[in-house]
This record gives structure tokens, C-alpha cells and sequence, in this order.
């Protein structure tokens, strides 16, 4: 699925939506993020040595995570990002990457998820985390999404 898909599931949108794309294999969400450098997020992220910060690896991570969430959650339910664990960077994610997760959902206790997520970039781990999630019902005035 392309950006104008991934709003018909996510609430996000530009310039905080950072999918480029996702996907579900089985019960495996992923999702692709290019990187060219021209992001309000490299803007000064530094100087010389321009490098993507991790706390917006962590969101793509939790968008890709929310997109596998609002495939399998009733219409009435958004996921909202509830906690990030044991979250370790391997490797920085540079202008002209292309940064790609994968999430799965390990356990469920109602209204919460819990998540293994990973980042790659040609296909080198460059983060992994545990996100958990919270399914809140949606407002009467929210953007629609599925």
C-alpha cells in the first residue's frame, strides 16, 4: 500500500505520516520509509553528518505497528502508543537509506498490545524495540479511518 492506502488505516498525516508504504505478510506488518534528506526531521540532525533521530525511527516503527493494529481492530478503535521497552540502536539511518520494519504482536491484554518491532537498512538491524499499545474508542469528531 502507498501513502494515499495507508490513510485510509492511520490517522497520521504529512508531514507526520512517514510510511512510504506498508504491507502485512501473516501476521507481520512492514513498512518502508526513504529517506532523502530533505525531511524536517535531518534538518539539523546534524550538520555535516546528517543522521534520522531515533525517536523517528521509533515512530515509523509505531506507525507500522498501528497499521497492522487498524487491520485487525474494530472500526471503532484507534491504537495509541502506550510504551516503548528495551528500544537498543544498532546502526544509524543516513540520507539516501531506505529504512524498512517489520512488527508483530506477541501478547494481548485487552484493551493493551504488546510488539516486536526492527528496523533494517539493507537488510542491517538498525533498531529493535518493544512498543505496547492501548485500542482507545474513537472520537465523534476524529478523522475517519478504518
Amino acid at each position: 500500500m502507498e501513502v494515499v492506502d495507508i490513510e485510509r488505516f492511520l490517522p497520521h498525516r504529512k508531514p507526520m505520516l512517514l510510511l512510504d508504504s506498508a504491507s502485512l505478510d501473516g501476521d507481520v506488518a512492514r513498512g518502508k520509509m526513504k529517506i532523502s534528506g530533505d525531511e524536517w526531521f535531518v534538518q539539523g540532525h546534524f550538520p555535516g553528518a546528517p543522521v534520522v533521530p531515533g525517536v523517528i525511527l521509533c515512530e515509523a516503527l509505531a506507525q507500522t505497528t498501528a497499521f497492522l493494529l487498524a487491520n485487525g481492530v474494530p472500526e471503532n478503535k484507534t491504537p495509541y502508543l502506550a510504551g516503548l521497552n528495551n528500544v537498543r540502536f544498532k546502526r544509524p539511518v543516513e540520507p539516501g537509506d531506505v529504512f524498512e520494519t517489520a512488527c508483530k504482536v506477541d501478547r494481548i491484554k485487552e484493551p493493551f498490545y504488546f510488539t516486536t518491532c526492527e528496523g533494517f537498512v539493507d537488510g542491517k538491524l538498525c533498531v529493535k524495540a518493544e512498543l505496547s499499545f492501548a485500542l482507545i474508542t474513537k472520537k465523534a469528531d476524529s478523522p475517519e479511518t478504518v
